[in-house]
C-alpha cells in the first residue's frame, strides 16, 4: 500500500485527533436529558459538601429555580416550533434547494455551510439551529464524500459563535437598554458598538469564524471512515409537505379552514404591530424573544395561508421542541440551587476570578463563564449569579477592562453549549441523528474555541485595552447623573 493511499485510509491529522473525542462520545455521553439530570444531582452534592447548605434550602431552591422557568420554557419551546415550521416550508427548502445547486465540490459546500451558519444565526438563532442541518442535507445529496455529523457539527457550532457578534444577544440587547437589571448590575448602560462591535469582539469573532471553517475543511476521515447522509440521518429522504387543500371545499367549514384572507388578516396584524413598535421603541428596545417569535408566527401566516394547514404545519413541528421544554425547567432547577447565597455558583465563580489580574482578568472571566453555563444555559440566568462577580472584580482590579470581560463572559456561555447539549437537540430531530453521533465533534472544536479565545483576550485585549477608557468613563457619568436625577445631561 503506498503512502497516499494510508494516509486516505486513515484521514488527515485532525480527523485523528477528532476521533478520540468520538470515542468519548460513543461510550460516556449519556441522552441530553440524564446529561441533565446529571448535572442536577452533581450540583445537589457539591453544595451540601462545598458549600454547606441543607437538604431542605436546596430542595426549596430546587423548585423555585425549576417553577420559575415554566414561562421561559414555553417561550423557547414555541420559538423552536415557529421556526422549525419556517425552515421546513417548501418556499425555503426551495431556496435551500437552489443554494446548494450552486455549489460542486466538498470544498465549496463546506463553507457555503458555514457561512450560511453565521448569516442566519444573526437574524435569530432558533431559525439557524434548524434551517442550518436542513442545507446541510441538501448540500449531502448533491455532493459526496461530505462526513455528514461533522457538516452537522459545524453547523452548530456557527449558531453558537454567531451569537458572539449579534446585536440581540441577551446581555448585549439588555445592556443598551436604559433602566434593565443589566444595567443595573453593571452600573451603567452601554451600546451595542461598545459592546458587541468594538475591535476585540469583532477581530476575535473573525478568527475564531475562519479558524471553525478550516477545522471542518481539514478534518477528513478516511475512505472507510466517511459517513455519508444516507448512512446516519433518519430524515434524509423526507420532503416538504405543502399542506395545501388538494380537494375542492364544499362545505362553510371547509371553505373557512381554507380560506386564505384569514391568514393574511393574522399575519398583517403582528406585522403592523411590529413596525409600529420598532418605530417607537427602536430596534433595540422593540426586540425581545416575544417580538422574535411572532415576527416567525407572521412570516408563517403568508408561507401556509390556509387556516388548516398553518396549524398543521406547526404541529408537525411541536415535536422538535419536546426535549427544550421539558428539560428547561430542570435546568432552571440547577439555576435555583447555583443562585443561593453563598452557593456553589459564587464558589465556583470567586475561586476563578480571585486568582486574576488585570490582563488575565477577561480569561478568567471567560473560563468561568464556560464552566457556569453547564449549570445554567440561560445567558441571563447566568449573568445573574456571575455578572455582579465579574464587575466587582473589574472594579476592584486597577486597569481591568470591563467590556472586555462581558464579551469573555459572552463567549464562554457560548462556548459549552458545544458540549452541553440542550440547544442542539431541535437541529439532531430534524435530520433523525442521535446525541453522540457529533457530540464528539462539537467538543473538539470546543478545545480549540478555548485555546484561541484565552489567547485572542490576552493578546488582542492587551493592544486595545484603553482605547475605550474614556468613552466608557463618559457613559458612567451620564448613567450615574440619570438616575440620580431622572432627567438627561444637557
Amino acid at each position: 500500500m503506498s503512502s497516499n493511499t494510508a494516509a486516505q485510509s486513515k484521514g488527515t491529522p485532525l480527523w485523528r485527533i477528532s476521533k478520540k473525542f468520538n470515542f468519548a462520545a460513543e461510550k460516556i455521553i449519556p441522552d441530553s436529558f440524564v446529561f441533565c439530570v446529571i448535572l442536577m444531582l452533581v450540583v445537589f452534592v457539591l453544595s451540601l459538601v462545598l458549600c454547606g447548605k441543607s437538604p431542605l434550602d436546596l430542595l426549596i431552591a430546587w423548585w423555585n429555580g425549576l417553577s420559575s422557568q415554566f414561562t421561559l420554557a414555553f417561550q423557547m419551546g414555541l420559538m423552536v416550533i415557529v421556526c422549525a415550521t419556517c425552515a421546513q416550508s417548501p418556499q425555503v427548502a426551495k431556496l435551500l434547494n437552489k443554494i446548494a445547486g450552486l455549489v460542486n465540490s466538498r470544498t465549496a459546500a463546506l463553507i457555503v455551510l458555514m457561512i450560511f451558519g453565521y448569516v442566519t444565526s444573526m437574524l435569530n438563532w432558533a431559525f439557524c439551529t434548524i434551517v442550518t442541518p436542513i442545507l446541510a442535507m441538501h448540500l449531502a445529496k448533491r455532493i459526496k464524500g461530505l462526513h455528514f455529523p461533522m457538516m452537522v457539527a459545524g453547523g452548530y457550532s456557527c449558531m453558537i459563535l454567531g451569537q458572539c457578534l449579534g446585536p440581540s444577544a441577551t446581555l448585549y440587547s439588555n445592556l443598551a437598554t436604559e433602566g434593565s437589571s443589566y444595567a443595573a448590575i453593571v452600573g451603567q448602560t452601554m451600546s451595542v458598538a461598545d459592546t458587541c462591535y468594538n475591535p476585540m469582539n469583532i477581530i476575535l469573532f473573525t478568527v475564531l469564524a475562519i479558524v471553525f471553517i478550516l477545522l471542518v475543511l481539514f478534518t477528513q476521515p478516511g475512505e472507510h471512515e466517511l459517513v455519508e447522509l444516507g448512512n446516519i440521518a433518519t430524515q434524509a429522504d423526507v420532503e416538504p409537505k405543502s399542506y395545501r387543500s388538494t380537494t375542492k371545499a364544499e362545505t362553510p367549514a371547509e371553505k373557512m379552514n381554507t380560506f386564505k384572507p384569514i391568514m393574511w388578516v393574522v399575519g398583517a396584524f403582528i406585522f403592523v404591530y411590529i413596525i409600529y413598535s420598532v418605530a417607537t421603541k427602536g430596534l433595540l428596545g422593540a426586540l425581545n424573544m416575544n417580538l422574535v417569535i411572532f415576527l416567525f408566527v407572521g412570516i408563517n401566516c403568508f408561507l401556509f395561508p390556509e387556516p388548516h394547514a398553518w396549524i398543521e404545519a406547526h404541529s408537525n413541528s411541536m415535536h422538535l421542541a419536546t426535549d427544550v421544554m421539558l428539560q428547561f425547567p430542570f435546568y432552571g432547577a440547577i439555576m435555583g440551587m447555583m443562585y443561593l447565597d453563598g452557593g456553589l455558583g459564587s464558589v465556583l465563580v470567586n475561586a476563578i476570578v480571585s486568582i486574576a489580574n488585570a490582563q488575565t482578568l477577561p480569561i478568567f472571566s471567560f473560563l468561568s463563564a464556560c464552566v457556569t453555563n453547564l449549570f445554567i444555559p440561560s445567558q441571563g440566568g447566568q449573568f445573574t449569579v456571575q455578572g455582579p462577580l465579574i464587575v466587582e472584580a473589574a472594579k476592584a482590579i486597577p486597569g481591568a477592562n470591563l467590556v472586555n470581560c462581558l464579551n469573555a463572559f459572552v463567549y464562554g456561555d457560548e462556548c459549552t453549549n458545544l458540549l452541553q447539549p440542550l440547544y442542539v437537540i431541535p437541529a439532531l430531530s430534524v435530520v433523525g441523528m442521535k446525541l453522540k453521533d457529533v457530540w464528539g465533534f462539537m467538543a473538539f472544536i470546543c478545545m480549540f474555541w478555548v485555546v484561541i479565545t484565552c489567547l485572542g483576550l490576552y493578546f488582542i485585549g492587551k493592544s486595545i485595552v484603553h482605547e475605550y477608557g474614556f468613552r466608557l468613563a463618559k457613559n458612567r457619568m451620564v448613567f450615574q447623573f440619570r438616575k440620580q436625577t431622572g432627567r438627561p445631561l444637557g
